[in-house]
């Protein structure tokens, strides 16, 4: 474990009319959260797409034929070249959106939480099992919990 804040660069891309969307700087808080005292330096890319684009890249990457909240893409860099690329970050906005609803959540602290879960999955954690979905979700509430947010497993 690192300690002190990351350095961090966040590109936030909106493939879809940004209107009630969380903001860049939202987005740029929420993984630094994340990555506090985790690593010391990092480059993410984040994509808001619509359910179309969602389901394209869920069918194309993990042969799903359904949009699904977040997808995680972690870079693949060759261990001799040293690069603070972390991945990408891919969140379907209608489908948050409508399990915010759903599941009577505020969407900004939906937003957070699938925002803080891809980066814990870009950083290597799991939820195929009951003891790997512990620990990530042990670490998805504290860093909630350091944001304000309530935790989402409630």
């Amino acid at each position: 474990m690192t300690r002190g804040p990351v350095q961090l660069d966040v590109a936030v891309s909106y493939g879809l009319p940004r209107k009630g969307l969380p903001a860049a700087a939202s987005f740029r808080k929420w993984v630094a959260a994340a990555l506090e005292n985790r690593i010391l330096r990092a480059d993410v890319c984040l994509r808001l797409v619509d359910e179309r684009e969602g389901r394209s890249l869920n069918r194309h990457y993990r042969g799903k034929n359904y949009a699904t909240n977040v997808l995680s893409f972690p870079a693949e860099i060759p261990e001799n070249v040293k690069l603070p690329l972390l991945g990408d970050i891919v969140l379907c906005a209608p489908v948050i959106a409508r399990e915010a609803r759903e599941q009577h959540k505020e969407l900004n602290a939906h937003y957070a939480h699938l925002t803080v879960h891809g980066i814990l999955h870009l950083l290597g954690f799991d939820h195929d099992d009951e003891r790997e979905a512990d620990i990530m979700e042990t670490i998805e509430r504290g860093v909630l919990a350091v944001l304000g947010l309530p935790d989402p497993y409630r």
